[in-house]
């Protein structure tokens, strides 16, 4: 059997920053979002956490181009309908045409919108920096109703939870450690579980993932939860913490712990299937890439492994850490993600023969 070795190649890197910045450096979680371009060249949307968000050729790394944002934007942004949908550190909620970057409408929050939005039959959901949950029509950005939850704790980790939906109920977790089910057409609620009870982080700030009857959540420094969708009845619960998102693929569970790990968990049970520590921060949420889990570590590398048992086999290392999850592109085995330092990469990831490999010749 010949031997392969497994290799990234950086193609390109982007300074996203439209000037430099020498003030306190933010989180920038802002996955990168491949979309259609009804051009040749596909577009690449990055946002970073300080001044702006731009549109880059997904080949080239041309700017096709930029829209400034005061503060940045620091999570991830949702395509629909030919427009991008996002919230902002300005105040502010945005619509986008996805082609051009034209400004189609905005919202004022008026607090930092730190969660990724959903869109689902022409209403964008989305939840602010202040705990309250907006339901806006897309096309005009016009109220359809909202909630508002008090949370009377003054401790809270920076972020805040996608909404996951499954017919006409909206399922969103909130700071205060409550995974409310809404339904979609008024908000009115349908259950209620309170989940985190810790004294210090109660937050529920990862997206809910849906598979058929059954929940999965991320209680920060406290469990990970699989619930009945129908009822939010408990099917069982770990007994360490996670954060940012989760990546299911057969019966696995994949996702970073807060006890500086990253780990595969048996769907159906919660029991830890492997892990690999994450001595230098922690990890972000996975992609999958050419058969294998590809996930940052917040203050270290970008990491590849072997869902199966856990083997890693390559890493890259930006310099200054990743804090947003990965984004894939499986038919050209390109991987893409934004650094701590707000640069982002491209990176040509694969297997190479011995005989393809220089330095083995």
């Amino acid at each position: 059997m010949e031997y392969r070795k497994f290799q990234t190649q950086k193609v390109w890197v982007r300074d996203t920053l439209i000037t430099e910045s020498l003030k306190f450096r933010k989180m920038n979680r802002f996955s990168p979002l491949i979309i259609e371009n009804g051009k040749t060249e596909k577009l690449l949307i990055q946002g970073n956490a300080m001044d702006a968000i731009t549109a880059y050729g997904l080949e080239s790394g041309k700017i096709e181009w930029r829209l400034p944002i005061r503060n940045g934007v620091e999570t991830s942004a949702v395509h629909s309908g030919g427009k991008l949908f996002f919230g902002a550190n300005d105040g502010q909620f945005y619509a986008v045409d996805a082609p051009t970057g034209k400004i189609l409408w905005t919202y004022p929050v008026k607090q930092e919108v730190l969660s990724e939005p959903l869109v689902h039959d022409d209403v964008v959901y989305f939840l602010s920096g202040a705990n309250t949950l907006y339901a806006l029509a897309a096309e005009t950005g016009k109220s359809v109703w909202l909630y508002n939850r008090q949370d009377p704790s003054q401790l809270s980790v920076r972020g805040g939870s996608k909404p996951a939906i499954r017919g006409n109920t909206l399922y969103v977790g909130f700071s205060d450690g409550t995974l409310i089910a809404f339904a979609t057409s008024n908000g009115s609620i349908k259950w209620e579980k309170k989940l985190n009870k810790n004294k210090k982080f109660r937050d529920l700030d990862s997206a809910p993932l849906i598979d058929e009857e059954f929940l999965y959540v991320l209680g920060y420094d406290d469990a990970v939860y699989c619930l009945r969708t129908a009822s939010g009845e408990m099917v069982w619960k770990t007994n360490f913490g996670g954060y940012g998102s989760i990546l299911k693929q057969g019966d696995r569970l994949f996702l970073a712990s807060t006890s500086e790990e990253f780990v595969a968990l048996s769907a159906e049970s919660g029991k830890k299937v492997w892990s690999i520590p994450t001595k230098e921060g922690i990890a972000t949420g996975a992609s999958l890439l050419r058969g294998l889990i590809v996930f940052g570590d917040s203050l270290g590398e970008v990491h590849f492994v072997e869902p199966g048992s856990g083997r890693k086999v390559g890493a890259f290392h930006p310099g200054s850490g990743v804090h947003a999850a990965p984004t894939s592109e499986e038919s050209s085995g390109m991987l893409y993600f934004i650094s701590n330092e707000a640069n982002l990469y491209a990176l040509k990831v694969g297997w190479a023969r011995a005989s393809e490999i220089p330095f083995l010749r």
